[in-house]
């Protein structure tokens, strides 16, 4: 079972009242439930989450790389996978979700949807960088 967590920084009044972190978001990212997201990951892996799909509501579609420091965040609070998603852009925002942010794989969709990225380039920038990727049978055979 994955369990998605849409977490966005904390600003204003709720910066201030309780320090910085995340809180879990809701309904698109438009409600803030007041949940801390590091607590609710634990929470999720004691229930029996077998990962968690971890958007940075902040970076979601921007482009400008994911949120390295929320999804290290998350990856040590944890021993199940954890999928880093919201604001791909570039190939090295894959390689810091994958190495600085502790995740156990990206996720993308727009860049792959609107073929603005490909997933092989990706992934053999990956390779090339020492990170550990799957290729396709025929490519391994090559």
């Amino acid at each position: 079972i994955v369990v998605a967590i849409d977490a966005r920084r904390r600003q204003g009044d709720d910066l201030a009242a309780r320090g910085p972190g995340w809180d879990v978001f809701v309904s698109g990212g438009r409600i803030n439930t007041g949940i801390d997201a590091v607590q609710w990951a634990r929470e999720v892996e004691r229930r029996g989450a077998g990962e968690i799909l971890l958007t940075s509501m902040d970076g979601d579609g921007t482009k400008e790389g994911y949120d390295v420091e929320l999804t290290r965040a998350i990856s040590d609070a944890v021993t199940i996978p954890v999928i880093a998603s919201g604001g791909a852009g570039r190939p090295e925002h894959f390689e810091a979700a994958l190495t600085e942010g502790g995740a156990a794989a990206a996720l993308a969709a727009s860049l792959f949807h609107f073929r603005e990225l490909s997933i092989m380039a990706i992934k053999q920038e990956l390779r090339a960088a020492g990170v550990e990727v799957r290729f396709p049978m025929e490519e391994e055979k090559e």
